[in-house]
């Protein structure tokens, strides 16, 4: 199959950084202030999965062909693209109707539970590497300690986990043991990704991959709206239909230049704005994925940076995020907040679990009684996690207002999803699909669950009126 080269990818991300640069000069120069922090952008890590495994690997085993199999990941890119922008003008909208604590609960249960656990594991794996930058990391991020000569925190974090790791690889060349890292850095060289529209050849054959392309795209939108309201939370009011807008259009832009992965806005902008990135780390951050992918100086920083010496980063921005929904809601919201970890934990335990199977040469279709019932109950509860756990801590926060004729609102919405397949979609890919299409029987019983919730719901509303 064709190898889809990170230039082809790059297109969107330097696109929507060189965007959010603007938005964010833009905003310093209407407020007069100069620490603004631009908004993070990059690459969507759930739906890669989802398009690697949902629409490349089954076309490709389909239909046997590389170059077409590659056209319909781009056609899929591009119709994320097209939903994210007419969803972009709601997203005001949203965010004025959708509580707090939905909004911040349902990205902090990405970002403690797959944000900052699975670089976890590398910390852990590599020890010596990973815990010494995490905690030169939170004694200058959270603790306040002065770094050598003025750097940076996570400069410095970075740097003490490389240098062991590469004193390590000495040493172990000297005789001691040790690891030995990957030392080759690979050739420079150019390769432009150009504009295409080879992806309306495989037009038809695109269609029947478009219904796990909704979901994917719809999250995304719900993301950059909660990415929104924590940034505005942080201090930065920007406007959620200049986000969503940005990553619509950067989403398109990366489809038509052979891209197979959409465009996301990311978690992290109170952790970026703690580590004191400013206005310009976009422009730096854009400049360098899309330049330097082009003439393969990325591919040679993956090779540089041990995995152990960077993961603390990401751990620290979710701690970050998880900290921002509890303290920016109202603290009689709390189990709103907690209660959108849990579609998250699924989501989780799916990722670590396909791994493990994988690891012993087997797959969830080996899965026998209660392991089967398991993963079944698994993939309901992770598929559309992001939407789920906004809908729990919507309904949630309206139940604990005593808004309960809200709450039910919201559980025949989900209750309709879920008929869908938007959320709690039993498909492994998270597909949707129409209501009498599906085999399993899951998605009627749990909208029917929705359904008698919320009507039990409305009476307690009635009794207590």
């Amino acid at each position: 199959m064709r190898e889809v080269a990170c230039d082809d990818c790059a297109v969107g991300v330097l696109l929507g950084n060189l965007i959010y640069t603007g938005l964010a000069v833009r905003l310093m120069r209407r407020t007069g202030r100069s620490d603004v922090t631009a908004m993070p952008f990059g690459l969507d890590t759930p739906s890669l999965f989802g398009i690697v495994f949902g629409v490349l690997g089954p076309a490709m085993l389909l239909t046997r062909d590389p170059i077409l199999a590659w056209k319909i990941g781009m056609g899929v890119t591009v119709a994320m693209g097209v939903i994210k922008l007419g969803c972009a003008f709601a997203g005001d909208w949203a965010r004025r109707v959708v509580p707090r604590a939905a909004l911040l609960g349902s990205i902090a249960g990405v970002a403690i539970l797959l944000i900052a656990f699975l670089p976890s594991l590398r910390i852990f794996g590599d020890p010596l590497v990973g815990v010494v930058s995490l905690v030169v990391l939170l004694a200058a991020l959270l603790g306040g300690v002065r770094m050598p000569w003025g750097l940076p925190g996570a400069l410095a974090a970075v740097l003490a986990g490389t240098v062991i790791f590469w004193g390590r690889w000495a040493l172990d060349a000297a005789g001691a043991p040790g690891p030995h890292p990957a030392v080759t850095l690979g050739a420079l060289g150019l390769a432009l990704p150009l504009p295409t529209l080879a992806w309306l050849d495989a037009l038809e054959a695109t269609l029947p991959y478009l219904p796990l392309a909704v979901p994917f795209a719809l999250a995304t939108v719900v993301g950059g709206i909660d990415n929104t309201e924590s940034a505005i939370v942080a201090g930065d009011e920007y406007r959620t239909r200049d986000i969503l807008l940005t990553e619509a259009v950067a989403t398109i832009a990366a489809g038509c230049c052979g891209g197979v992965i959409q465009n996301t806005p990311y978690i992290g902008h109170p952790a970026y704005k703690a580590m004191g990135a400013r206005a310009g780390y976009t422009l730096a951050t854009g400049l360098l994925i899309g330049v330097g992918a082009a003439v393969g100086v990325v591919a040679v920083l993956v090779r540089l940076l041990p995995e152990a010496a960077v993961a603390p980063i990401l751990v620290f921005v979710g701690l970050q995020i998880a900290a921002q929904a509890f303290l920016a809601s109202p603290p009689r919201h709390a189990p709103a907040v907690a209660v959108s970890f849990l579609p998250a934990v699924a989501a989780l335990v799916l990722i670590e679990g396909g791994l493990l199977l994988g690891g012993v040469g087997k797959s969830a279709a080996d899965l026998t009684g209660e392991g089967r019932l398991l993963w079944g109950a698994l993939l309901v509860l992770g598929n559309g996690f992001i939407l789920t756990a906004l809908v729990w801590g919507s309904a949630l926060v309206a139940i604990i207002e005593r808004r309960l004729r809200v709450a039910a609102a919201v559980l025949a919405i989900a209750a309709v999803a879920t008929l869908f397949g938007l959320i709690h979609s039993p498909l492994p890919g998270g597909a949707m699909f129409w209501p009498w299409a599906v085999a399993s029987g899951t998605p009627h019983a749990l909208a029917g669950a929705y359904g008698v919730a919320a009507s039990l719901l409305l009476l307690m509303g009635r009794r207590e009126a």
